[in-house]
């Protein structure tokens, strides 16, 4: 793997390349700040294989997965002896990034998480990973990124339960440096809650092993906006540019903003997918300066500056695609009626229109983020994105 900063716009923000190789077949480069489509079992929750390809390449082409996943199938070993994932799903033109948590299925289960191993929530019940046993899924797996495993904690746990967190995910991570398998690059987890101290701690910790990359983990799990930025740049403070930064947690546009402003490469987020299943499309605006004109003003329940609510009466007899200039398969076959009525009958057919729409604009949302930091526009893109934001829902308010 190889990674380059490219473009700084505005102090931390930044767009670089990621180039991956080996374990997708094929050499693959990725333009970031960019997205980390999330999966099920290495595969979008309502895309099917064959039409992977409608979406935007290469930018759809990173994804990731949670290992524990895998836990109510097929075995390790028979993954192992098929080839590892790319060769068993036929993903060879894709990047596969494997992370413990999936903010879907397999939640952190701090409270049950010990110096043995940490604890989640998965699709088999509450399990204990231990090191070794997570190592030996990565091996049988063969991914093109792998994070090590981490003790993540939510912000309201005790200092001495935060700080036992830390000390158990630098060991951690010398545990699954020392059984790494031959292939795939290691990106160390970063913890410490809502802790600036115990945040640096970790990062200066990490930082001294070699390793690809890093993921920065433990948001999404009580801490506010306004701790992140802090939390945020104490960590990437202390991290060397030259190397990859992976965020998990941060979902929202205005989250991406936050994160990219504060010097983030990669995110990991389920907003597709709780769109998605919600039946909302994303509509907000997509141009250089983020969000130049307002939607109109929507009575539909959920609606707002960012989506649509497409199970209201109102599109029952809408005839128009999602978004006019939107070119996404959906788009450019569908109409709002049409999709009104499969969520109304309950067809699964609406959830994987929705999500090639809706992962389609996000995609385009974080190309946008790309351009504005070339040209040196990131901070007046943020501006205007979060004003036209504030503004729409000032008027949803007066309408109320």
């Amino acid at each position: 793997m190889k990674y380059a900063v490219k473009a700084w716009s505005n102090g931390m923000a930044r767009a670089g390349v990621l180039q991956l190789g080996g374990g997708c077949g094929c050499p693959l480069e990725i333009e970031t700040p960019s997205l980390l489509l999330p999966t099920r079992k290495c595969l979008p929750h309502f895309i099917s294989p064959d039409l992977l390809p409608s979406l935007p390449s290469p930018d759809s082409r990173l994804l990731q997965f949670s290992p524990l996943h895998f836990l109510d199938g097929i075995s390790t070993q028979t993954i192992s002896n098929l080839g590892g994932l790319h060769q068993m799903l036929g993903l060879h033109e894709y990047g596969l990034v494997a992370v413990p948590r999936d903010s879907i299925q397999c939640l952190p289960a701090s409270e049950a998480t010990n110096k043995v191993g940490a604890s989640f929530e998965t699709p088999c019940g509450r399990r204990l990973i231990k090191p070794k046993e997570y190592m030996e899924m990565i091996s049988s797996m063969r991914p093109d990124i792998w994070v090590t495993l981490a003790d993540e904690v939510p912000t309201w746990v005790s200092e001495k339960r935060n700080n036992s967190s830390v000390d158990r995910t630098i060991r951690w991570l010398d545990e699954c440096i020392a059984l790494r398998p031959l292939g795939g690059d290691i990106f160390g987890s970063i913890v410490g809650g809502a802790n600036l101290q115990q945040r640096q701690r970790c990062a200066e910790e990490v930082a001294k092993r070699n390793l690809s990359g890093y993921l920065i983990g433990g948001f999404g799990l009580g801490e506010s906006m306004d701790e992140r930025p802090a939390l945020l740049k104490t960590v990437c403070d202390n991290l060397p540019e030259e190397k990859p930064r992976l965020v998990c947690g941060l979902g929202l546009p205005e989250e991406v903003l936050q994160g990219v402003a504060a010097g983030i490469d990669l995110f990991d987020t389920t907003y597709i997918y709780h769109v998605t299943i919600a039946g909302f499309a994303l509509t907000f605006p997509l141009d250089k300066i983020g969000a130049s004109e307002l939607i109109p003003y929507s009575s539909d329940i959920g609606s707002d500056q960012a989506k649509i609510n497409l199970r209201a009466t109102v599109y029952r007899k809408d005839t128009t695609p999602i978004v006019q200039s939107c070119s996404c398969y959906t788009c450019k076959n569908h109409t709002k009626a049409y999709i009104n009525h499969l969520l109304n009958v309950h067809e699964m057919l609406a959830q994987t229109l929705l999500e090639i729409h809706n992962t389609h604009h996000f995609l385009g949302f974080f190309r946008l983020i790309r351009e504005a930091i070339k040209e040196g526009e990131f901070d007046r893109f943020r501006e205007k994105f979060i004003h036209n934001r504030r503004e729409h829902l000032a008027v949803s308010a007066v309408h109320a």
